[in-house]
């Protein structure tokens, strides 16, 4: 029997409070997963609130109490039994607004390798076209590029004729399914240390960087904007989430300053790999829907400026959804 009830309370509710915050972070997020130590303090709580029930119900002035401790339990018992087999099913759309941005965020430095790298590789493929044109072949090897990029532009503007007419889907399906295949290629690369990341990384700014340089020194910088732009800010960002993953993979591979294990260091990428590079999956499939429905036309059949206020649109939203999404239910989590 308890002797002193406001004692007892002043003592033991502070572990009550803390059982409780465990347990909503739990319930809040069911992939959440304890640690050893974590777990063996939460079983503790648990006994400790087991045994205060029992002593808290000889007091049958005490409803209130009582019933809070009960629940409490419940709770907490439910958690240890149950198999989550249930809980653990896969939610997609908390996955992409949540896990995918945050883990995003949490592997942040091998993303501005990725960019460093790609920007390298823009610079010298615009400094080469400029100081040898003859080697557009070499650096822009498809053909659509090769011709005066005036007398594209002119060609386009004057077109007659739909050529994607009946073919959209299977021209957008094409393009997600390669651009797909690009992100992963530059993802597994990085099983080469990253030589193999970088390079590739660093061709596809050669390849930007000279189609860029040279739309901009034909007078076409309007024409280059309402192209690339609409695709482009999605597909460009989710190339370098490809390069992202495989520098994050080089790194477990080479594992400076760690004394893990080479297998322990990818298990514990592992996941954060395949989250990576499936959004820039789901994110190029986006690219792709554009890319055919929308950048191939241009003036007069759709104004370039809406096309460059669509695509900036796109890029500020992709921004704030990658810096911002899923910041709210970390910060909850933590608490």
């Amino acid at each position: 029997m308890i002797v002193d009830l406001k004692r007892f309370l002043a003592e033991e509710r502070k572990y009550w409070t803390e059982l409780e915050s465990v347990l909503n972070r739990i319930e809040r997020n069911a992939e959440y997963r304890m640690e050893l130590p974590e777990v063996l303090k939460f079983h503790e709580l648990y006994e400790r609130a087991s045994a205060d029930l029992a002593k808290i119900e000889t007091f049958a002035g005490e409803p209130e109490i009582r019933r809070f401790l009960e629940g409490l339990v419940a709770r907490a018992y439910s958690e240890i039994h149950e198999t989550r087999e249930k809980r653990n099913k896969l939610n997609l759309w908390r996955w992409f607004v949540v896990t995918f941005p945050q883990t995003f965020r949490r592997r942040i430095k091998p993303f501005w390798l990725s960019v460093a790298v790609t920007i390298a590789g823009c610079v010298f493929g615009g400094v080469a076209i400029r100081i040898d044109p003859d080697a557009k072949p070499i650096l822009m090897p498809f053909p659509g590029l090769k011709e005066d990029p005036s007398e594209r532009v002119r060609k386009e503007e004057t077109a007659k004729n739909d050529r994607l007419v009946g073919h959209k889907g299977t021209f957008a399906a094409d393009l997600m399914t390669h651009n797909t295949k690009v992100a992963i290629m530059t993802m597994a690369l990085g099983v080469t240390w990253g030589a193999g990341t970088t390079i590739s990384l660093f061709y596809n700014g050669v390849i930007l960087g000279a189609v860029g340089a040279d739309y901009v020194h034909a007078g076409q910088t309007v024409f280059l904007l309402g192209w690339l732009l609409p695709h482009g800010a999605v597909e460009i960002p989710s190339i370098l989430l490809g390069g992202q993953a495989g520098f994050l993979l080089a790194s477990a591979l080479i594992g400076w300053g760690s004394r893990k294990t080479r297998g322990a260091r990818l298990r514990e990428i592992s996941s954060d790999l395949v989250t990576i590079i499936f959004g820039a999956g789901i994110l190029l499939v986006w690219a792709g829907i554009v890319e055919s429905f929308l950048s191939q036309y241009h003036q007069p059949v759709i104004p370039y400026a809406l096309k460059i206020a669509f695509g900036a649109t796109e890029l500020a939203a992709l921004t704030i959804f990658l810096s911002r999404s899923g910041a709210t239910a970390a910060k909850k989590e933590a608490e």
